[in-house]
C-alpha cells in the first residue's frame, strides 16, 4: 500500500499541505541520461509533496541548459551539471555571478578509469596497479577494452595506451564499436569470472551491477591529462583520470529569492556508487524513472529526510505513514 501511495503521489504530484506553505513555481532542467532523470524525479516529488511547489520539468542537455541560462536566466535549477563539459559559456555565467553552484549532487563526482573485476584483483592483487598489469598481461587476458570512436575518453585512453606502451607489453588494444559492446564485454567476462581489463565510468549501470576495482594509473598530472585530450599529442605521458565535478546549479535570482529551496537543493546529494547501484536496480527490474525514484525514497528515508526543513519533513511523514 505504501508503494502504491508513493507511486500515485509521484505520478499525480498533488500537494499534501498546500495551505501550510506554498513555494510557488520552480523549473528544473532534466538532463537526458538516467541518473539525472532519477535525481529530478526524487527532487520533484519532495518539492511537490513537501514544499507544495508547482514544478516544471524541462527536458535538456548540457549545452542547451547553459544556453538557456545565458539567454533566458532559466531554468531555476540544473542538477547534474558537468562543468568540465559545459565550455566557456558556463565559465562566463559563473564569472558574472549569474549562477550559484550549490553542491556536488553526485559525490565525489563522475569517476573514470581503467578497471578489472574485483574477483581478479582479489586473486592477483598485483593487478591493481598499472605496473602489475604490464608485468602480467596474460592475467588480464592480454587485452584492453577501449572506448568507442567519438567518445572523449577514447582520445585520453588512446594516449594513455601509448604512454604505458600497452601493445609493447603484450596487451592488445581492442576498440569497441559502441558503448553497448563495451558494457557487454564486461558483463560477459564477469558472468564467466574471466579476465577483463578496460575503461569505464560512473555512475553507470555496469559499475552498479558488477563489483569492479580501479587500476591505479599513478598520480593525476593536470598538464599531462590536458595534453592527453589532444588526439595528435606527440608525447603522451601517464596520468590518472581526475574526478569530474557534477553539480547542482541554480540561478542567482532563484538562490536569492528562495533561500529555503536553495538550502534544500544544497543538501540533495547521492554517492556516485549509490547512484550506480540504483541504476543497476532499475535495469534489473526493467523499472521506469519514477519507479526507481520510488524505490530510492522508500529505502532511504533517513537520508532524504535530512534534506528537508521541518515543515516539509512533516508533510512527507504524513504521506509515508498512510
Amino acid at each position: 500500500m505504501k508503494r502504491y501511495l508513493l507511486g500515485t503521489a509521484l505520478a499525480v504530484a498533488t500537494p499534501v499541505a498546500a495551505a501550510a506553505q506554498d513555494c510557488g513555481e520552480v523549473s528544473i532542467a532534466e538532463m537526458n541520461w538516467a541518473s539525472a532523470q532519477i535525481v529530478v524525479a526524487v527532487s520533484e516529488f519532495l518539492l511537490t509533496q513537501g514544499y507544495s511547489c508547482d514544478v516544471t520539468v524541462v527536458p535538456s542537455d548540457t549545452t542547451p541548459a547553459v544556453t538557456s541560462l545565458s539567454e533566458n536566466n532559466e531554468p531555476d535549477v540544473v542538477p547534474e551539471m558537468w562543468p568540465n563539459s559545459a565550455g566557456d559559456a558556463y565559465d562566463k555565467l559563473k564569472e558574472n555571478g549569474r549562477i550559484v553552484e550549490l553542491t556536488s549532487v553526485l559525490n565525489p563526482g563522475g569517476v573514470e578509469g581503467w578497471w578489472i573485476p574485483t574477483y581478479l584483483a582479489e586473486e592477483h592483487p598485483e593487478l591493481t596497479t598499472i605496473e602489475g598489469v604490464l608485468e602480467n598481461p596474460d592475467l588480464v587476458g592480454g587485452m584492453f577494452n577501449n572506448c568507442p570512436d567519438g567518445w572523449g575518453c577514447r582520445t585520453v585512453s588512446d594516449n594513455l595506451a601509448r604512454a604505458f606502451d600497452l601493445e609493447g607489453n603484450g596487451i592488445e588494444v581492442f576498440n569497441h564499436g559502441s558503448g553497448e559492446t563495451l558494457a557487454t564485454s564486461m558483463a560477459s567476462a564477469y558472468e564467466s569470472e574471466e579476465p577483463w581489463f578496460g575503461y569505464y565510468w560512473g555512475p553507470t549501470t555496469p559499475l552498479g551491477k558488477f563489483d569492479m576495482t580501479r587500476v591505479e594509473l599513478g598520480e593525476y598530472d593536470e598538464d599531462a591529462h590536458a595534453a592527453n585530450q589532444n588526439p595528435d599529442n606527440p608525447d603522451p605521458q601517464p596520468s590518472e583520470f581526475p574526478t569530474a565535478p557534477i553539480l547542482t546549479v541554480v540561478t542567482k535570482d532563484f538562490n536569492d529569492n528562495n533561500p529555503e529551496l536553495a538550502e534544500f537543493f544544497s543538501k540533495v546529494s547521492f554517492e556516485t556508487s549509490e547512484m550506480s547501484q540504483l541504476l543497476a536496480w532499475q535495469d534489473e527490474n526493467n523499472a521506469s524513472t519514477e519507479e526507481a525514484a520510488v524505490y530510492y525514497l522508500q529505502n532511504n528515508q533517513d537520508t532524504w529526510s535530512e534534506w528537508l526543513n521541518e515543515d516539509a519533513r512533516g508533510n512527507l511523514s504524513k504521506l509515508l505513514e498512510q
